[in-house]
């Protein structure tokens, strides 16, 4: 059915709201939707396809069972087509805040899942098989509940950590980017709104993308943005469909006056030949441009390179390239990482050396730059 027709089917629930974010159309121009009928028919449901008014409306039992995405081997040449032309609607049926420890206290209950973008080292897409374009939770309500609820019996936090001095942080763009998702619905609008109304705890997602519609929000100190950057060569080749490291870093200062804490991820650390004379121009290049109240309140993520078997394979598939450097295994071994995930990192050794010698880079270079941690 088209968008209209799902609107009038499913009039009874109230007028849609009306599309007043602006979708960069690089990224999505959507012929089609999937959507849960109780998706579909929910407000948030409707303010999406109202967003997308041209696109066709497919009805499916589950967001999880897509067969023409789910598994689809044969989407691997198709790979950034799916996550331009396809937006799935769904509903979030086990809500719960998974504990975390490293970048954020707790992993709030996902109101969005996949992404638009296309980064090659990029896990997401082995949660749901091939391509793995964004799905919206509609049930934001039930969700922003939830979160209250669950902030408020953690109570006051009792003694700072490596997350953050005062507050609990939630991790709310696990599975997704929170920046691209406010294109497509107010979920994101809607959890910065409640984390500004909860002075004990604060949203964080990292991002590699500058939506300058976020600054019209006012996070009120209560929502940590973390962009993510990289030496632009890296870039170049990994982070498809990103926003460029230059506009990453431009935005710094822009979020910190619109009431933003923000946070930089030095994510992902590729080694290779000349590594460390690129990661020290980017912080040159940082140093050289943000503002003193922005190195006042910032800090950083040091990761080194995760990569994984299956998605080396389906990267061979649509962009090789990126895996002459993801793929190294005369430096790399097996690691199980937090979620269970079998996937490979760089030998110990070899990691304890490059997490040395960048924290020494960051020392030398941008010695403002507070690391919370490094791995």
């Amino acid at each position: 059915m088209t968008a209209e027709d799902a609107l009038t089917l499913f009039d009874d629930v109230g007028p849609p709201v009306p599309p007043e974010v602006a979708v960069d159309d690089r990224l999505l121009r959507v012929p089609r939707i999937y959507a849960e009928p109780a998706a579909a028919a929910s407000p948030r449901g409707r303010q999406v396809i109202t967003r997308f008014p041209d696109a066709e409306v497919l009805e499916v039992p589950s967001h999880w069972q897509i067969p023409e995405l789910h598994g689809n081997a044969g989407n691997v040449d198709r790979w950034v087509r799916v996550k331009t032309e396809t937006l799935v609607l769904g509903v979030k049926k086990s809500l719960a805040a998974r504990p975390n420890e490293r970048s954020a206290n707790w992993i709030a209950p996902s109101t969005a899942n996949g992404c638009a973008m296309a980064c090659a080292y990029c896990y997401v897409p082995r949660r749901k098989g091939y391509a793995n374009p964004i799905t919206v939770f509609t049930n934001i309500d039930q969700i922003t509940g939830y979160l209250r609820r669950h902030v408020a019996r953690q109570g006051p936090k009792p003694a700072p950590d490596q997350c953050d001095p005062v507050s609990w942080v939630y991790d709310i763009g696990e599975n997704s980017d929170c920046s691209v998702d406010a294109m497509v619905s107010e979920n994101v609008a809607d959890l910065i709104a409640t984390f500004r109304g909860l002075p004990t705890a604060k949203a964080s997602f990292a991002t590699k993308y500058v939506n300058r519609q976020l600054l019209d929000l006012d996070p009120a100190g209560r929502t940590r943005v973390r962009f993510s950057v990289m030496p632009e060569r890296d870039a170049r080749v990994l982070d498809v469909r990103t926003s460029r490291i230059g506009e990453r870093i431009g935005a710094v200062d822009d979020f910190v006056e619109a009431g933003y804490e923000v946070h930089l991820n030095l994510s992902p650390v590729v080694l290779r030949e000349g590594w460390e004379d690129d990661w020290t121009a980017l912080l040159e290049q940082l140093d050289d441009v943000l503002s003193p109240a922005a190195k006042a309140q910032a800090a950083a993520e040091v990761i080194l390179l995760t990569h994984e078997r299956a998605l080396h394979e389906v990267n061979l598939g649509w962009h090789p390239q990126a895996e002459e450097l993801l793929w190294r295994p005369d430096l790399q071994q097996p690691k199980r990482s937090q979620n269970g995930q079998s996937n490979v990192r760089y030998r110990s050794d070899v990691k304890r050396a490059g997490v040395a010698q960048l924290t020494a880079l960051i020392a030398e270079h941008a010695p403002w730059l507070r690391i919370r941690y490094a791995f």
